[in-house]
């Protein structure tokens, strides 16, 4: 909500239902989520004549279309299979694991079997099964599963231990932690805010990669999402057996790239492969090649394509050693 620009027509959390086809407030969408509040705090007066509001402990509510709602726990827990919840978007951030299954996904289409939704970005963690998603992605759905979508909860947490690593722990509570007055430290909003640029860019080179070799295989989303985690995974685990770690202008170079621009600007870069743990440097290390190689790529690459990948960063690293 915070960062998008879309028209939100519905929210639906663990207080009810919050619709309007015209376009739910901006404005008053904005105040809730700025102060973490859920829909049963909505002004219902900035509520088109059509749109409505329907909470988890309210019963025997009538619709501005005449439908009478008998409960609104079990409207709630249904709204994504109504006719109503209809959009270009939907992105499910929360729910039930298997809330979308082969046994009802016919209800995200219509009565002409038109999908009720152009495209699904699964921010909740299995609210689709896979059946599900093929039968959608087969009807013309562009799909993009939890596996890609979440991601960037990985990057996130991944970064929040390399700090605690790196830094000792006067730093780490002067640095990372809220401090007396209530203020946060300056280092910690920078650190934040290059988290979410790297997560920005991972997202952006999966979508660039599942995008064009979706086009180029004719394989749905869903199963090119497994395919690049496992090719990443494996990548990275066969790196672990090479000489390239030992490769010292090249293990720098890379560990630049890697590691967050407000980390290295406070500490050197010595400080903090001297610090963490040489398996979590390893593991840096190899993550980036491996992820960096297969966006480039693809989960199923030429012979020589790694030599080539590899090529350029031999060069940078000769330049800068």
């Amino acid at each position: 909500i915070k960062i998008s620009a879309d028209r939100t027509t519905a929210v639906v959390d663990g207080s009810g239902v919050l619709y309007d086809p015209r376009g739910i407030d901006r404005a008053e969408l904005s105040r809730l989520a700025e102060e973490r509040k859920m829909i049963q705090h909505f002004d219902v007066s900035k509520l088109s004549p059509e749109g409505f509001r329907v909470l988890v402990d309210e019963y025997q509510i009538t619709l501005p279309d005449g439908t009478l709602v008998q409960d609104g726990l079990s409207f709630r827990n249904g709204f994504h299979l109504n006719k109503l919840a209809g959009a270009d978007f939907f992105v499910p951030c929360g729910g039930r694991p298997e809330s979308i299954d082969i046994n009802n996904v016919h209800n995200l289409f219509d009565a002409e079997g038109n999908t009720r939704f152009k495209y699904v970005v699964e921010g909740a963690n299995l609210f689709f099964t896979q059946d599900a998603r093929l039968r959608l992605e087969k009807a013309g759905v562009h799909l993009f599963k939890d596996a890609s979508a979440n991601k960037g909860g990985v990057t996130s947490s991944s970064l929040e231990v390399l700090a605690a690593l790196a830094l000792t722990d006067e730093e780490h509570s002067r640095l990372m932690c809220e401090q007396p007055d209530g203020s946060l430290p300056e280092f910690y909003k920078q650190y934040v805010a290059d988290v979410q640029s790297a997560i920005e860019a991972n997202a952006a080179r999966e979508f660039e990669c599942l995008w064009n070799e979706s086009k180029r295989t004719g394989k749905p989303k869903s199963v090119l999402s497994d395919e690049l985690s496992v090719a990443i995974v494996d990548l990275r685990k066969n790196l672990e057996s090479t000489n390239l770690w030992d490769n010292v202008a090249l293990r720098r170079l890379i560990m630049r790239k890697a590691l967050p621009a407000k980390l290295l600007e406070n500490l050197e870069l010595d400080t903090v492969l001297e610090r963490v743990p040489l398996n979590y440097l390893k593991a840096i290390f190899g993550a980036y090649l491996a992820s960096h190689f297969v966006y480039e790529y693809g989960a199923v690459p030429s012979q020589f394509a790694f030599f080539e990948f590899m090529s350029k960063f031999y060069a940078q690293a000769e330049t800068s050693a």
